[in-house]
């Protein structure tokens, strides 16, 4: 029997903050320089100004989904292994945007040769991912995720699903801890098919976390 693959886009298959940065340097006069913290105390004014509020700051990852999304690179490995990992899973894509930029990610996937169900979602992610669960009705579901909201939220409302935690951008990685929710952080794409293959070959749902090395 298969197993459930439900995969986060930005940060863990497509690199977005470095691409952000560039735009908002280039259309908005903005530096940015993320270490794990909030997007919006993140951007600085390079002729001085007040940094953008958080309101501000939505408004500018509007303007980047979805008509900038072209600028977005894939991360090394993740379309071999989700290709992979599809042979023995079902796979779905659960990206936190507005409802309106879900044909704009198929597209932006499709263009870089993966061919998934895509599902958008705002806040927290445990509910959704408890309704594919009981929509695949697979005995062992694996999620994988860059923030660590998202592994709490699914903790509590799916405690048998793995929880994965992947930071794949390298400049922001070493700034962001494990996350607590998590059985494992993987920040590889390689390794972390392998992790998974293990799941899924066990089949066996989660219980209580792995211990995270230090």
């Amino acid at each position: 029997m298969k197993g459930l693959l439900i995969c986060d886009c930005d940060e863990v298959l497509l690199h977005m903050v470095r691409h952000f940065g560039v735009w908002l340097r280039e259309r908005h006069d903005i530096d940015f320089a993320i270490d794990g913290g909030d997007f919006a105390s993140s951007m600085r004014r390079r002729d001085g100004g007040p940094s953008p509020t958080q309101e501000e700051m939505w408004e500018l990852l509007h303007g980047f989904f979805p008509n900038e999304m072209g600028r977005q690179t894939l991360v090394p490995h993740a379309r071999e292994a989700l290709a992979a990992l599809s042979e023995v899973a079902d796979v779905v894509i659960l990206t936190n945007l507005a409802d309106h930029n879900r044909a704009p990610r198929i597209a932006q996937l499709l263009g870089h040769d993966m061919e998934y169900r895509v599902e958008t979602n705002q806040g927290g992610k445990g509910d959704p991912v408890a309704r594919l669960v009981a929509e695949f009705g697979h005995p062992v579901t694996v999620f994988v995720d860059d923030l660590a909201v998202h592994h709490t939220s699914v903790a509590k409302h799916a405690s048998g699903v793995f929880r994965l935690h992947m930071v794949s951008e390298p400049s922001l990685a070493p700034h962001v801890a494990p996350a607590a929710d998590a059985h494992a952080r993987i920040d590889d794409w390689q390794a972390a098919q392998a992790w998974i293959t293990e799941r899924f070959s066990a089949g066996v749902p989660a219980t209580v976390p792995e211990r995270i090395p230090a």
